[in-house]
This record gives structure tokens, C-alpha cells and sequence, in this order.
């Protein structure tokens, strides 16, 4: 991964064989992000998508193996517990077209995946709601 920093923004990028989750918690850890937004595009081959079912408070995911355009990645940070809290959702193009999306747990580039990250000084916490059963920004 190599990045460039203008003003409050980052421009990343990662590559081929590197995962994307992983990789942005870690940029935002040694960068000081605690609060911000990100956005991306690029290509994956093994993703992991997800669907939180409301009523079940419960996510259903589906790994997807193949060739995905990310079209696009949108995000954002915050922290829970004193750790960094990534919220990514995707959306996936395969060869025939078709979209897929839902909360992002993993993607692994295949080719590159070109990310802007913005900086928002300062901290937001998240805390379990019970009601909903999700980690839910505290103001």
C-alpha cells in the first residue's frame, strides 16, 4: 500500500494480494484517523459481503470468489472501545454485469484498489444498541 496526503485527505493505494479491510483499519491506526470518510474503487477476486436481517438481529454473509469490479466502496470511521471502527459497505459488477453489494467484511485486491480517505478532526464513539442490534455512532 503506498499513499499521498493533501491537506486532510489521503489518497491510497493497494495492491494486488493485499486485503482492503484490513489494510485501511491499520493506514487509519498509523495515521491517527479516528473520524472521517472513505471511498474507493478497484477489482477484487474473493470477497466477503453482508445483509443485517433486522428482525433476526443477525448478518447473513456470502463469500464471492471471481472477478468483481468495485463499483464503487464508500465508508466511514469512527472508533468503538478505543479502537478504530470501520462502517464499508460495496458494490460488486461481475463479467455478465451484475451487481452485488451489502456490508463489506473482506476483499482481497486483484489487480488495485484506489481509495480517497478524509480526515474529520476529531472522535466518535459507536455503542451497542440493543433494540437494533448494532453498533450505532453515540453522540
Amino acid at each position: 500500500m503506498e499513499f499521498k496526503k493533501f491537506g486532510n485527505k489521503f489518497l491510497i493505494r493497494i495492491d494486488k494480494g493485499e486485503e482492503i479491510v484490513d489494510t485501511l483499519k491499520k493506514f487509519c491506526q498509523d495515521n491517527g484517523i479516528t473520524l472521517g470518510s472513505i471511498t474507493g474503487l478497484g477489482a477484487t477476486n474473493k470477497v466477503k459481503v453482508g445483509l443485517y436481517d433486522v428482525s433476526k438481529k443477525e448478518y447473513f454473509s456470502k463469500e464471492l470468489s471471481g472477478n468483481y469490479e468495485i463499483s464503487p466502496l464508500y465508508g466511514n470511521i469512527s472508533t468503538m472501545n478505543n479502537e478504530i471502527y470501520l462502517h464499508i459497505h460495496i458494490n460488486l459488477c461481475d463479467s455478465s454485469y451484475n451487481s452485488f453489494g451489502g456490508h463489506l467484511n473482506y476483499a482481497i485486491v486483484s489487480a488495485t484498489f484506489e481509495g480517497i480517505i478524509e480526515k474529520i478532526d476529531g472522535t466518535i464513539d459507536r455503542e451497542l444498541n440493543e433494540e437494533i442490534g448494532l453498533n450505532l455512532i453515540k453522540f
